[in-house]
């Protein structure tokens, strides 16, 4: 079994995640993921490991030296039986949130962290609640406040998955100091300057640079969005290019404020020039 590169894109939701996918699918060396499961397939073996008598019973540094070979052998395994591809990039924003048990059983691992001022992931997720009014959002519940204006929403997606999370975990990524071992890419510089992000990258996963073209990035990862929730869009537009600023329209001026306001150790870390 070839030992392959795994990278992991482990991003915050609407801030290109899945663009960074398809303009690294570009390189012929590089097979990347749809948004993907595979670490639910350890979390679920994690569980059975943590929880069952029989591993309990038995030596457990034995046990540990057993389990951590065992999710080495898997994650590779996966990726073996579906691709020839030397180098993969999965995607999954839980990823960089367990850092630390990664990097037992996948020595220096490498995270691209797509991040985006929270205030137009808010627009983004507002815009496609519009959108999608003929499909019903399960936090959406009829005759209550749930959802039923422009505030509730943001207070239900910063409080909850997928935004609120995703937020969370890069936030104690900062405490923790963990941070220093991802590569952040901000969505609106890759729009911007996509060499000079993406040469970034490259040296951060320590792989040849890739003359990408921005201009004309095809769709290499497909997946069925009926399969995920009304936010789920998962199509990329054919060229890369910035994208208008308009939180303060879709979300109005007072609340774009406030999200800033309430969201200090974000904006002071990710975007400090927006203090």
């Amino acid at each position: 079994m070839q030992q392959k590169k795994i990278i992991f894109n482990s991003s915050l939701p609407r801030a290109g995640s899945t663009v960074m996918q398809n303009i690294l699918a570009q390189n012929p060396r590089f097979y990347c993921t749809p948004t993907s499961s595979v670490i639910d397939l350890l979390l679920a073996s994690r569980k059975y490991y943590t929880d069952l008598a029989e591993f309990k019973a038995q030596d457990p540094d034995l046990m540990k030296k057993g389990f951590i070979q065992y999710c080495k052998a898997g994650l590779n395994g996966f990726f073996d039986g579906i691709t020839d591809k030397p180098v993969c990039v999965d995607k999954c924003r839980s990823w960089f949130h367990y850092y630390d048990w990664v990097r037992q059983f996948h020595p220096n691992p490498k995270f691209i962290v797509c991040i985006r001022d929270l205030r137009a992931v808010l627009a983004s997720m507002e815009k496609l609640f519009r959108k999608n009014r003929d499909r019903a959002d399960a936090d959406e519940v009829t005759g209550t406040l749930n959802m039923i204006t422009v505030n509730n929403r943001v207070m239900r997606w910063l409080n909850g998955p997928p935004v609120g999370v995703a937020v969370g975990r890069l936030i104690e990524a900062v405490q923790t100091g963990v941070l220093r071992h991802l590569c952040i890419v901000r969505f609106e510089d890759l729009t911007v300057n996509p060499q000079q992000v993406m040469r970034r990258v490259y040296e951060y996963i320590e792989e040849p640079y890739y003359e990408h073209d921005f201009a004309n990035i095809h769709q290499s990862t497909q997946e069925n969005d009926a399969y995920h929730t009304i936010y789920g869009d998962h199509r990329i537009r054919q060229k890369l290019e910035p994208v208008p600023v308009d939180y303060n329209e879709v979300l109005t001026p007072e609340l774009s404020m406030w999200v800033k306001q309430n969201h200090a150790l974000f904006y002071n870390t990710f975007y400090p020039e927006k203090r």
